[in-house]
C-alpha cells in the first residue's frame, strides 16, 4: 500500500494503539489510500471495526478514545453526510485530516468498494471481504429526472429576487448533485459529486467550467442555461430509458429564460 509519508507514519502509531482496545476487531482504510492514488492533501480514511456487543458503548466515547489514539486537535460527528458513524477529524501537527468509521463487525461486509485491511485480531475481516463482494449503488437518473426541472424553476426564482449568492449557492448544489454523477458515469467512474473530476473526465470537467459564474445576474442565468444543456446532452447520451418529464421541461426552461430576459 503506497502513501505519503505524513499518512504511512500517522497510521504506523496509530494501528498498534487501537489494537489495545479488546473491543477492536480490526482495523482496515479506504478513499485515496486504499486506492493507490492519494497525495500529501488527502484524507486518512480509516475504517474502526467495533465487536458488536461493545459497539454502543463504544460510539459513546469515541472522541475520548480517538484522543487516546494520537494528537487530537479538533473532531466532530458526520450526520451531515448521513454518516452517524463517523467521526472526522483534525490530528496532529503536521495537520493530518483523519475520518474514523466506527463499524460493527456484522456490517464490515456492507460498503461500495473495498478498503484494504491493516490489522485484523480473527482474521474475519478478510474473510468477509473475499466472502461478500461490494456493491455499488448505481447513479438513479429517474430520480434526478423528477427533481431536476423543479430544481430548475426553483434556481430561477432566486435569480428573479436578486439572491445571488443563493442562487451562486444552487448552482453549486447542481454540480454536486446531478453534473458531476452524470460526468463521472460517462467515464466510467464512482459518482462522488466533483471529487476528482479534473483527473478522471477532464473533458467533461472543461465541459462543467460553462456553469460556473461570478456575483452577476447575467453570468448567473447563463450559468443555468449551460446547466441546462449539459443535463439534455448528457441524460441523451446515457441511453437509459427513463420517464422525461418533457413537459415540466419546456415550462421550467420557458419560466427561466423570462427571467433572464427580465433581469438582465
Amino acid at each position: 500500500m503506497d502513501a505519503p509519508t505524513l499518512h504511512r507514519r500517522f497510521l504506523s502509531d496509530v494501528v498498534p494503539r487501537i489494537r489495545h482496545d479488546a473491543r477492536v476487531t480490526g482495523v482496515a482504510i479506504a478513499g485515496s489510500i486504499a486506492g493507490g492514488h492519494a497525495d500529501a492533501y488527502s484524507d486518512v480514511d480509516l475504517i474502526v471495526v467495533i465487536d458488536d456487543e461493545a459497539f454502543d458503548a463504544v460510539m459513546k466515547e469515541r472522541l475520548a478514545l480517538i484522543d487516546t489514539w494520537t494528537e487530537l486537535v479538533a473532531g466532530f460527528t458526520g450526520e451531515h453526510v448521513g454518516e452517524p458513524r463517523l467521526i472526522i477529524t483534525l490530528v496532529g501537527p503536521p495537520l493530518l485530516h483523519v475520518d474514523f468509521k466506527f463499524v460493527r463487525a456484522s456490517d464490515f461486509a456492507e460498503r461500495a468498494d473495498d478498503p484494504v485491511v491493516l490489522w485484523d485480531r480473527q482474521g474475519h475481516l478478510v474473510k468477509t471481504l473475499a466472502e461478500h463482494p461490494p456493491v455499488s449503488q448505481p447513479l438513479d437518473l429517474q430520480w434526478i429526472e423528477d427533481r431536476f426541472w423543479i430544481w430548475v424553476h426553483y434556481g430561477a426564482t432566486k435569480l428573479a429576487r436578486g439572491e445571488l449568492f443563493e442562487a451562486i449557492g444552487f448552482l453549486n448544489y447542481l454540480r454536486e448533485t446531478v453534473l458531476g454523477p452524470l460526468a463521472a458515469r460517462r467515464v466510467g467512474a464512482i459518482p462522488r459529486g466533483v471529487r476528482h473530476l479534473e483527473s478522471i473526465a477532464p473533458e467533461e470537467a472543461r465541459d462543467l467550467q460553462a456553469t460556473l459564474c461570478g456575483y452577476d445576474q447575467h453570468e448567473i442565468g447563463q450559468a443555468f442555461l449551460a446547466n441546462v444543456a449539459l443535463y439534455r446532452r448528457w441524460l441523451d447520451d446515457t441511453g437509459a430509458v427513463i420517464q422525461r418529464h418533457h413537459h415540466a421541461e419546456e415550462l421550467a426552461v420557458q419560466y427561466l429564460r423570462d427571467v433572464i430576459a427580465e433581469v438582465t
